[in-house]
């Protein structure tokens, strides 16, 4: 019997462990079939196949039920499906965070990024279809490519522990930043995560007046535990906390590990498994005088560290007609800088914060499960400031309010 071990190394940085991995020696391409079935009830249905860039895709509806059909089928009516240029009810995929694309009844092509392929049916928030869709699908992948990514997320797992919790001592082999010395990312770099690009459906109906009147109530900004202000409230949403958390899981947010223990577990679980680290801890801010209750984060798993979406939400103290109300803080990581509260390293946010406002609202869209959504002026909103790290940021001041269905 042929034995294959995945040795994983913990290697200490100060006082924290580092989650390093051995080098791989990639040779030839690997083939590997897997036979799954999409049912037609829920908005994607996750492959458990974890993609590498540039590998070849191949899926093959092999049978269907139910009335439904890998290529689609007939449907009246105006409701605007997930891809627009695509049948009503076909099969259609995404990988990782990456836009939606038709699958239909036969489908071959190289993955353009890294992450786990969903596949799904092209409709609206409702199932196309009462059964199901029987696909085959191989995956012709390289070892280099996968163990190029393994090893930038080994790297920059120690620039980021160094930067997060302000550890002095450089690692072997730990990227220069992780000494001290700030790295600021490029202001013409371009993130190697994945956003979506689809436009916003807000509605032009005002708000409802007693609602405005509570979000007026509400901080226009985040605080770090000694007072400094941070990050801009810049989005809301309504409903209730198993259908909100329900709708962020199928928008493929992950929730961020609570500790650094934590994390250090998950990380090596994760490799064992062959999976990417994607919950990476994110540090507390505090809103209506305590400490977020979730955090929520979503990145290429090989850029996680560097570039990453990223939200703290607060569950507010009033409700709107008897339906929760959750206030958001939401920011892109893009790089390093000084914190200029300590001169030690950590990360630096896209400016523009407006835009990781519309990524958190287009990604909540395209699961189907937001009602409506608009935008609100609060009174004294914030247009130009700096976060606790001394960061500066811009806005238009406007907060993104979500109804959940």
């Amino acid at each position: 019997m042929k034995w294959c071990f995945r040795v994983v190394f913990l290697v200490s940085l100060g006082s924290l462990p580092v989650l390093a991995q051995s080098p791989a020696n990639p040779s030839t391409p690997t083939s590997s079939q897997y036979n799954l079935t999409v049912p037609s009830a829920p908005p994607w249905t996750d492959s458990n196949i974890e993609l590498q860039p540039g590998d070849d895709l191949q899926i093959t509806g092999e049978s269907a039920s139910g009335g439904c059909h890998a290529d689609g089928i007939k449907k009246a009516g105006s409701a605007t499906p997930i891809v627009a240029a695509a049948p009503w009810g076909a099969l259609i995929g995404r990988i990782g965070s990456g836009p939606a694309f038709l699958v239909g009844s036969k489908y071959e092509s190289k993955a353009s990024q890294q992450g786990s392929l969903y596949l799904g049916f092209n409709s609206d928030s409702t199932a196309p279809c009462n059964g199901n869709v029987a696909v085959k699908i191989q995956v012709v992948s390289t070892p280099s490519q996968s163990a190029q990514m393994k090893s930038k997320l080994a790297a920059a797992a120690q620039t980021w522990l160094a930067g997060q919790f302000g550890v002095g001592t450089t690692a072997p082999g730990a990227s220069p930043a992780v000494a001290g010395t700030a790295s600021p990312a490029p202001a013409n770099a371009t993130s190697a995560t994945s956003t979506t690009t689809t436009s916003l459906n807000v509605s032009n109906t005002p708000l409802d007046a007693q609602l405005a009147k509570d979000l007026d109530t509400v901080p226009r900004r985040v605080n770090d535990q000694f007072k400094n202000l941070g990050d801009m409230v810049n989005f809301v949403i309504v409903g209730p906390q198993d259908k909100l958390q329900s709708a962020l899981t199928a928008a493929n947010w992950k929730a961020a590990d609570a500790t650094t223990e934590t994390a250090v577990v998950n990380a090596v679980l994760d490799t064992y498994q062959k999976k990417d680290y994607l919950q990476m801890p994110m540090s507390i801010l505090y809103l209506f005088n305590r400490p977020q209750d979730f955090g929520y984060e979503l990145a290429d798993p090989y850029a996680m560290v560097a570039s990453r979406h990223h939200f703290r939400i607060w569950k507010a103290p009033f409700t709107w007609k008897g339906q929760p109300v959750w206030i958001g803080a939401g920011t892109h990581d893009v790089g390093f800088e000084k914190d200029q509260r300590n001169g030690k390293v950590t990360h630096k946010i896209d400016p523009a914060v407006d835009g990781e406002r519309t990524n958190i609202g287009a990604t909540l869209q395209q699961t189907g499960k937001i009602q409506s959504m608009t935008y609100y002026l609060p009174t004294n909103p914030v247009e130009d400031a700096r976060n606790a790290t001394g960061g500066s940021y811009h806005s238009d001041g406007k907060m993104l309010v979500m109804f959940l269905k």
